[in-house]
């Protein structure tokens, strides 16, 4: 990963860490709501090509006009286009030593940097040179509905050998990703980092890096899609898979910060920017730098616990929205959640650590500004064990902050669902017998997410952002927040962006095993 600086100069990469870890608890653990919610007896688990069922005349479609004109709200007179040729191909990786066959954006993971000025507009080419159907799903974004990348629901996925055309404005400021939106694609190599600029950034630093934490297991004798099969036959020993120096054991990866189960499944490596801890990246700047982190996490069952070995951080950015500053010695992040930090550095080498919550692992970078050994993989920074501060523990900034005001539809989502059957539902339903989430232009929608499985759930919702109500009414504003066991998040948004829009778990596996909805506009 190249690191740029204001100057226009870049930083080069180099290594990575993995200490087998355990720690005390330290956040109180949440109380479960009794029991799960029962299987359905469903046959079939959902994809992300499931049928939408309410009454298709009512609903407004991707390619409705109200959506053009919703688009057309955004771009601006004399909006720039930046065009982009991806393509999604087989690939053999090195991950820093092991040497993985997957499918990625080209011959790199993470795939290449897509960067633009908030109110451009991004035209990206996409080929599928895979074996499979495809397509691109551009995590956080406001944009377009057909453009959002979800087959079934906003478009016919990309055949083999065919491209697609992406094409939409960026309105928002912030750190954003673009993945796969096909089955358990986005667990490969098919991801990468999304940045929309702000051309009046009132934030000052001298640098910045983007940190893209990622669980892999693509290419070390098992796919995702077997895995996924292995956890609906009930065979995955969710203690660790002896193989590539998994532990083994009989007992689910446990997390006090995440209210209990940390995951499904225990990955062989963890990785920052594309490297196994053993062989971490190095990236350098001078002491004193004022460094801006864009920490993005693509896993796919995995939240971190980030670190900055001798630094304290001061949070500022969460999925892509500013927060009244936090400082703090780690950060939690869950799937599909992004979080920017300012840092000043020291002279030395020091670790960045991305402790795979509750899993005996880590993923390293090495961040230099002087002379000194390079810390190893069995590197534990004490920040780690200090103040961590997790997304709900944030406030929107002032200019973030949507006003409470008394909603005009509340949608109740109850997440359910158990490892015995390997189902997960909202609602009591799989995506492919979802009841949507129906909703008009222009209300103020509010969603009430209670958590009554024993894991923890982080939920994205395409297209929109939204505003968390804190004890206080004043959480962060954001697109993914994780719902720990037997809690219940209440957000609110503006129903301002017309389409069909996916509500869904990002752990990849729920997800496919059926915790998906949609938000349906309708007229």
């Amino acid at each position: 990963m190249i690191s740029k600086h204001r100057d226009g100069s870049r930083s080069t990469a180099g290594n990575t860490v993995n200490p087998g870890i355990r720690f005390d608890r330290l956040m109180g653990r949440r109380q479960f709501l009794g029991g799960t919610v029962g299987a359905l007896g469903l046959a079939g688990l959902a994809a992300c090509t499931g049928q939408a069922t309410p009454a298709a005349a009512q609903l407004i479609k991707p390619t409705d006009v109200l959506v053009e004109t919703a688009e057309a709200r955004r771009t601006g007179e004399g909006a720039t286009v930046h065009p982009v040729v991806l393509t999604a191909q087989p690939a053999s990786i090195d991950l820093g030593g092991p040497v993985v066959e997957t499918w990625a954006y080209g011959e790199a993971v993470p795939g290449p940097l897509v960067r633009l000025p908030a109110g451009d507009r991004l035209v990206a080419t996409v080929t599928n040179a895979l074996p499979d159907p495809t397509s691109v799903h551009w995590h956080g974004i406001a944009l377009r509905n057909d453009m959002d990348g979800v087959p079934g629901l906003t478009q016919k996925a990309i055949a083999a050998g065919r491209s697609m055309k992406y094409e939409f404005t960026a309105p928002d400021p912030g750190t954003y990703m673009f993945h796969s939106h096909v089955g358990t694609q986005l667990d490969r190599g098919l991801y990468a980092p999304l940045i929309v600029d702000d051309p009046a950034e009132p934030l000052v630093y001298d640098a910045e890096h983007v940190v893209v934490l990622d669980d892999w297991l693509d290419g070390t004798g098992r796919t995702p899609d077997s895995v996924l099969k292995e956890l609906q036959a009930g065979g995955m020993d969710m203690g660790g898979m002896d193989m590539d120096g998994m532990s083994a054991g009989g007992d689910s990866p446990l997390s006090p910060l995440l209210g209990g189960d940390a995951g499904d499944v225990q990955y062989p490596y963890y990785l920052i920017n594309g490297r196994v801890a053993t062989a971490p990246n190095t990236v350098t700047f001078t002491p004193g730098t004022r460094l801006r982190l864009r920490i993005i996490n693509v896993g796919s069952d995995t939240a971190f616990r980030v670190a900055l070995g001798g630094h304290r951080l001061s949070v500022v950015h969460s999925d892509g929205f500013p927060v009244r500053p936090v400082d703090t010695d780690a950060v939690l992040i869950g799937m599909g959640e992004r979080i920017d930090v300012l840092v000043t550095l020291a002279d030395g080498a020091f670790p960045l650590i991305a402790l795979a919550e509750g899993k005996n692992a880590s993923g390293l970078e090495v961040i230099r500004t002087g002379s000194g050994a390079a810390p190893t993989a069995d590197t534990y920074p004490r920040e780690l064990a200090g103040q961590v501060t997790g997304a709900l523990m944030l406030e929107a900034a002032d200019d973030a902050f949507l006003a409470e005001r008394r909603p005009d539809r509340t949608h109740d989502l109850v997440l359910g669902g158990s490892m015995s059957d390997y189902q997960w539902t909202i609602n009591d339903r799989v995506y492919s017998d979802r009841k949507d989430l129906q909703v008009r232009p222009g209300e103020v929608v509010r969603l009430k997410m209670t958590n009554s499985t024993m894991m923890f759930h982080p939920m994205h919702l395409h297209g929109h952002t939204f505003q968390v109500r804190s004890a206080t009414g004043r959480g962060p504003r954001k697109d993914t927040v994780m719902v720990l066991p037997g809690e219940t998040i209440t957000a609110d948004l503006v129903a301002d962006n017309p389409g069909q829009w996916l509500v869904h778990c990002h752990n990849v596996y729920h997800g496919e095993a059926g915790m998906m909805t949609a938000l349906a506009y309708i007229k």
